[in-house]
């Protein structure tokens, strides 16, 4: 296991819908232990294939942050979303941005384990809310794309001005 580098944004992988994944094996379940060592050396509570440069449908999500708790999705499907709730998130490929999205309160999706088994997940409130902000990152969507035009101009001009004058240093 190893932690891999983050992509972030405006990395391009960020911007692309994921491919499905269609062959399981080592290589699938190594991604998904390295993405946890990743997610847990960043302090993330989720992570999305396409945050280490892998164009894959897989994620991770924690909210939990307890080591044995991960729950890993493989080409995920959302079936419903419920209910509403606000929440201030912030993605591990946007660093230092934090601002407020509305989401589903429950979702229900369904999807394969790292070795292709099926699997069906209900889940309400932080969960919830980890899981649609990681399904967004498989169809190229940031969680800033989820607020206002102008909120979003401020809070990405912010960061990428700091990201450019880190790059320079």
């Amino acid at each position: 296991m190893s932690v891999r580098p983050l992509c972030v944004a405006p990395h391009p992988v960020l911007r692309r819908p994921a491919r499905l994944v269609e062959v399981f094996g080592d290589d699938i379940q190594r991604m998904a232990r390295d993405m946890i060592e990743t997610m847990y050396a960043n302090d993330g509570i989720g992570l999305a294939a396409p945050q280490i440069g892998q164009d894959l449908q897989l994620f991770i999500a924690n909210p939990s942050q307890e080591r044995g708790r991960e729950v890993v999705v493989v080409n995920p499907v959302l079936e419903s979303a419920e209910g509403r709730a606000a929440v201030v998130e912030g993605c591990l490929s946007v660093p230092d941005v934090w601002e407020r999205v509305r989401r589903a309160s429950r979702v229900r999706l369904r999807g394969q384990d790292p070795a292709g088994e099926p699997l069906a997940i209900e889940a309400e409130g932080l969960m919830a809310i980890v899981l649609q902000h990681e399904m967004d990152h498989l169809q190229g969507q940031l969680f800033i794309d989820r607020i206002s035009w102008w909120r979003r101009c401020r809070l990405t001009g912010r960061f990428y001005f700091r990201h450019r004058i880190q790059k320079r240093k």
